[in-house]
């Protein structure tokens, strides 16, 4: 289960918060109202799951509640003529407001602040009190499955997302994926449908990398590669070509491939296919 909160520590990055985390970083991005991914500092306290709707507090029981109190209107005299507007419509002359006064504003108006970066430590009163600063939340409306997106929680159908031998297999110690020998160039394939959450260079050590989101529970991860030929937010088809093979950020030309289960690293082989002897 994922926390409520996370606090940065020296060395962290949001892209690698929301990898280790099975988020989308922008998705985290917007939930702390952060602008920068690049830009956090250790210390900050994330929330790690979207804002909630701010739910109105209820009568203590055995509380009376008064029916409908009405307030009582004292009549005031006013000096000189004043033309009245009657309850209808088609009143004759209509007020004006007064200068330096302003209509009152929508109720929606009021409420445009997003949610905020959890600066505070975390405390269960903090977190009480940001909650209740927070606007409400509009309520959701059901979304469609986005194409290529796999339906389960649980299943996906891995294919290989190179051709080339394994040179490294998993190690919960040493290396979170396997590694899958190459040459510069080779083609990288999707290894399952789903939507690009990240393309870019912005993790230590995995040199030019692609994350695909496949479920709430699936991510799967490519790394060192030579070229990027998809862009975040783009939906990719299992066995579609997403990137070439290369050596950025590694000794050698590979593919450094993961699969993460609810953001943990699980090992792929467990999940790829057999392949041809």
């Amino acid at each position: 289960q994922r926390p409520e909160s996370y606090t940065v520590k020296r060395g962290d990055t949001l892209y690698s918060i929301a990898l280790d985390n099975g988020l989308d970083y922008r998705e985290l991005a917007a939930w702390n109202n952060i602008s920068d991914p690049a830009a956090i500092k250790a210390g900050l306290v994330l929330r790690m799951r979207p804002p909630g709707p701010v739910v109105a507090a209820q009568p203590e029981a055995g509380a009376q509640v008064q029916p409908d109190a009405r307030v009582q209107v004292q009549p005031v005299t006013v000096p000189g003529s004043v033309e009245t507007r009657s309850l209808g419509g088609d009143s004759r002359a209509g007020a004006e407001p007064r200068a330096g006064t302003e209509p009152p504003r929508p109720a929606g108006d009021l409420l445009k602040t997003g949610p905020k970066a959890m600066k505070l430590p975390y405390s269960e009163e903090n977190l009480a009190m940001l909650l209740r600063q927070s606007p409400p939340q509009p309520r959701a409306e059901p979304v469609a499955p986005q194409p290529g997106a796999e339906d389960g929680q649980d299943t996906v159908a891995w294919i290989w997302p190179a051709t080339g031998r394994v040179l490294a297999g998993f190690s919960e110690a040493t290396n979170k994926g396997v590694d899958i020998l190459g040459k510069v160039g080779d083609p990288v394939f999707a290894s399952a449908s789903g939507r690009v959450v990240y393309s870019g260079i912005g993790l230590r050590g995995y040199g030019k990398l692609i994350i695909i989101k496949h479920n709430q529970t699936y991510l799967s991860a490519y790394a060192h590669n030579s070229s990027l030929l998809v862009k975040e937010g783009q939906n990719v088809v299992r066995g579609q070509k997403i990137a070439e093979i290369g050596n950025t950020d590694s000794s050698q030309a590979k593919l450094h491939f993961e699969i993460r289960r609810l953001g943990k690293p699980v090992d792929p082989l467990k999940f790829l296919p057999d392949r041809p002897s």
